[in-house]
């Protein structure tokens, strides 16, 4: 009997820049998903890759001085090498460039072309290089208008600046096929996931009219060129939304893998494209006459404290640091934990560390250090065989271990990671608080109860187990390493895990040792802030070791410095100095007998000098006095300069003539 299929896709990541944890959120997110149905005995494929058309990529390449497939070739190395750093186990990796989805987009754009769903016609709106993405007037969430209220400009939801476009343009008919479209989504209620998510398409853009959508471009070259008529490339969209056919072969002489894995059963995507594949997909589909994908779900967002991860704000972090100062499953588990799956979430550097420190190093790390210690100190390291229910709280912790496990698959086929990894927490707080119950340590004071303790030790040795098992879909380092520790080389299998798997003389390490170690709170929150910056961070100061900078050469001794006397001054009055441009005449009062008068030429910082009067400034005040301009100079005012210009230094709150040093 031939395997249950699914088919899993993650959006395909348009390369204009550097991923970070929130496109590693869908990715994870889907590994988890393929994986878990790798485990359930499905034949899965899992599909992610790379979007490289358009004229974002073709600016960002020129920017460079490369050209755009030598710029896309370089991002697309860049984004496998970070999807094999986060153990993501895709069956393809896609490339718009691919020579196989050229031929089938192209195919694909004819055949709409030669049965009427395309049309020629001029495209005339606005459009944002950013977003790829055109926008009527109405759409924008922004509109920028001259003095005689003519809309010059605006602003796309996104928040990037649209541009006045005028071209020839392709058309496809969208409305034609609005009504059917409507009636998928009646007769599919699982069809867009979350239910939010279908609501805001058919009040915001279906039940307003659908306008038909440009589908091809003129202004820019680095695209797929319409076969029929070349000077036309195809819009990036439409391009990008035939990857999940073209992948498996669609449109070429081997279309097995489309036979055989076809409709997907999940299309995952952050929010802010569902309209794209929940909308434009299913009408492009409809149109070629082929099955509809199963279910799109468009999760929400991982922000930050200040909304989105932005560079301009400083608040992105990228996966590689995580991985590295942290490891690969302290990433793994906190993005699928901390966020309800579907619902925007808020990362922060405090959450992560505490997250990590009481899940992983407490909860689970204690639990199998706490396990080990007592198989070793009380059974000579040997898990003793597993006989039933033995003491009063046996059967509470079994009946908890598969109550979790049933709502654990509930949840899964639910893309609910949050709550299937809470279940498995559940598992591990009740082991936890079975120790406490059943107090093994009083146990082995007492020959009597040798048959108790054994039992406490098999039923904590099975829990671990079933955490192991269960964890795997999410976790995929953790749970070998518990498993290891227990001496056990065979996985158990996921679809039929329950209480009894042990055998009688598995052998645990000798010396457990923490899979997940405590972290110092303050200083790994430090750590990631800094890193979020972009400011390096010394793990250990050595003032010794420290380079310093100076704009003068010559160091000077402490004698040298100590001959030099800084007070504090009042500015009583200040004005230019008539026929020089840059002198300023200052008076001064700095605790001398009477005001002093000093020269600055700071004229040009200072075009009103008069706001200056009442301040407290810092002056040398034992240099010997000179003439300037036949006017004498008794000091020099001190000031600070750099890239953004001069300013005075200042001692408000000082009293005058307060000798500083």
């Amino acid at each position: 009997m031939s395997k249950k299929t699914f088919y899993i896709t993650t959006p395909i990541y348009y390369p204009s820049g550097k991923l970070h944890i929130g496109n590693s959120y869908t990715t994870i997110a889907c590994d988890a998903m393929a994986r878990y149905k790798r485990l359930m005995d499905f034949d899965v494929f899992y599909l992610t890759g790379t979007d490289e058309h358009g004229l974002k990529i073709e600016q960002k390449a020129a920017e460079l001085g490369i050209t755009p497939k030598a710029y896309v070739d370089g991002m697309a190395k860049e984004i496998q090498e970070l999807w094999q750093l986060l153990d993501i186990s895709y069956d393809k990796f896609i490339r718009t460039t691919d020579k196989e989805h050229e031929e089938a987009m192209q195919k694909i754009f004819e055949q709409l072309l030669a049965q009427g769903d395309i049309y020629l016609g001029e495209y005339a709106g606005w459009y944002s290089v950013s977003d790829e993405e055109f926008f009527t007037e109405t759409q924008l969430a922004e509109v920028f208008k001259d003095e005689s209220g003519v809309v010059i400009g605006g602003l796309a939801p996104s928040g990037h600046e649209v541009e006045w476009v005028k071209e020839e343009s392709y058309f496809f008919k969208m409305n034609k096929y609005a009504d059917r479209l409507l009636e998928y989504y009646n007769q599919h209620p699982d069809f867009i996931q979350p239910e939010s998510r279908k609501n805001e398409m058919i009040n915001n853009f279906i039940k307003p009219g659908l306008e038909d959508l440009a589908a091809s471009r003129t202004t820019f070259s680095w695209g797929i060129p319409v076969k029929s008529n070349p000077k036309h490339v195809v819009y990036v969209w439409i391009d990008a939304l035939v990857n999940y056919i073209s992948a498996l072969g669609y449109g070429t002489d081997d279309d097995s893998l489309y036979q055989k894995y076809w409709p997907a059963n999940i299309h995952m995507m952050g929010k802010e494209i569902v309209r794209f594949h929940t909308i434009y997909w299913p009408i492009m589909l409809m149109a070629l006459g082929l099955p509809l994908p199963k279910q799109v779900f468009g999760h929400g967002w991982l922000l930050m404290r200040d909304g989105k991860m932005s560079k301009s704000k400083g608040n992105v972090v990228y996966p590689e640091m995580l991985v590295e100062r942290f490891g690969l499953d302290a990433l793994r588990y906190y993005l699928l934990r901390a966020v309800p799956f579907g619902s925007d979430g808020v990362f922060t550097p405090e959450d992560f560390i505490s997250r990590v420190n009481s899940d992983l190093a407490n909860d689970l790390g204690n639990l199998l250090n706490r396990t080990i210690a007592m198989i070793n100190k009380y059974r000579v390291g040997v898990i003793p065989a597993y006989k039933g229910s033995v003491t009063a709280f046996d059967d509470s912790l079994a009946s908890k271990v598969s109550g979790s496990i049933r709502k654990y698959h509930q949840a899964f086929d639910n893309l609910e990671f949050n709550v299937a990894l809470g279940e498995i927490w559940d598992i591990i707080s009740r082991a936890n608080k079975y120790i406490d119950e059943t107090t093994p340590w009083f146990l082995a004071k007492d020959e009597q109860r040798a048959a108790e303790l054994d039992s406490v030790l098999v039923h904590l040795a099975e829990s671990l187990v079933a955490v192991a098992v269960l964890i795997q879909p999410v976790l995929t380092q953790t749970p070998r390493a518990i498993l290891d520790q227990l001496g056990i080389k065979e996985t158990p299998s996921l679809i039929d895990l329950q209480f009894g798997w042990l055998t009688n003389g598995e052998v645990v390490i000798e010396k457990g040792e923490p899979i997940f170690p405590r972290l110092d709170v303050e200083e790994e929150v430090f750590y990631i802030k800094q890193q979020m910056s972009g400011v390096e961070v010394k793990k250990e100061w050595i003032p010794e070791e420290v380079e310093l900078t100076s704009v003068k050469d010559v160091p000077v001794k402490f004698e040298d410095f100590d001959k030099v006397e800084l007070k504090v001054a009042e500015v009583i009055a200040v004005e230019k100095v008539a026929g020089a441009d840059k002198l300023l005449q200052f008076r001064l009062d700095a605790g001398d007998a009477w005001h002093r008068q000093i020269l600055s030429g700071i004229a040009e910082y200072y075009p009103e000098p008069e706001v200056l009067v009442g301040e407290k400034v810092v002056i040398v005040a034992n240099l010997k006095p000179r003439k300037i301009r036949g006017k004498v100079s008794q000091g020099m005012i001190l000031s600070a300069e750099d890239e953004n210009g001069l300013t005075i230094v200042k001692a408000p709150n000082v009293v005058n003539g307060s000798i500083i040093g």
